[in-house]
């Protein structure tokens, strides 16, 4: 494992069931890239290789041998290859900032580490996702996911027009990239219905493409849900 007492990210995620069990998982994130500092498992699962079940728009090569993302994942599907979806456990999330606690199901709060590592594994693809965990709001609802997630990508316009880059104020694309993470989620979603058990991975992975969903929904309304409590912006600025 990483140097603990460097300057990294940090993490911890603590599921705490009724009979006094508790699964504990420290995530350790390069404090500038966001990159996960995780030792591999030094014996991965077979699902874990790029061909098994590999994501039909996957872009890397055949050079490599194990899905990033699948590999760092795999010890937490270990944890919970037994566990029912809708079975309730007490969640403390201790963020840099602030500690959170809530009362959820186990796939709400399983989707929620997911999440995490899932976009900080070095996929080509959920990468561009990777600057949301900066500011990681665990137990998010739907509304709140659509928000970080158009914020996130505006800010990226931003910087790319600071860099004298093209600057996708339409936001046109983030479609065209919610519509490739969905992929990825259903790749994902077909290796691990095939290491566990029971259904709490996999309905994990189905809470987070839900969020996905709801974006590219939100962008086809026009984002009327939110635009409304903006009014106070509109017809002032010059």
């Amino acid at each position: 494992m990483p140097d603990q007492s460097a300057n990294v990210l940090r993490f911890v995620y603590k599921f705490q069931f009724d009979d006094d069990v508790e699964k504990k998982f420290e995530v350790l994130l390069h404090p500038e890239t966001l990159e996960l500092l995780h030792s591999p498992n030094p014996n991965p699962p077979p699902w874990t290789k790029l061909k098994f079940n590999q994501c039909e728009n996957c872009p890397l090569s055949d050079s490599v041998e194990y899905c990033p993302v699948a590999l760092n994942l795999s010890h937490l599907v270990e944890e919970f290859k037994f566990s029912t979806s809708h079975d309730k456990t007490w969640v403390v999330v201790e963020a840099p900032e602030r500690t959170y606690a809530q009362e959820t199901s186990v796939q709400d709060g399983l989707g929620s580490v997911m999440g995490i590592y899932m976009v900080t594994s070095n996929c080509p693809i959920l990468d561009n996702l990777r600057p949301m965990v900066r500011f990681h709001l665990p137990f998010a609802s739907a509304i709140e996911s659509v928000y970080r997630s158009i914020s996130m990508y505006l800010v990226a316009q931003y910087f790319r027009f600071r860099r004298g880059e093209t600057a996708d104020w339409s936001m046109e694309k983030l479609t065209d990239l919610y519509k490739e993470i969905s992929k990825v989620n259903k790749g994902l979603w077909n290796r691990l219905s095939k290491a566990s058990g029971y259904d709490a991975n996999v309905n994990a992975l189905i809470v987070l493409n839900t969020f996905g969903d709801a974006v590219r929904f939100s962008l086809k309304k026009d984002l009327d849900d939110i635009g409304k409590v903006f009014s106070s912006y509109f017809g002032r600025q010059k």
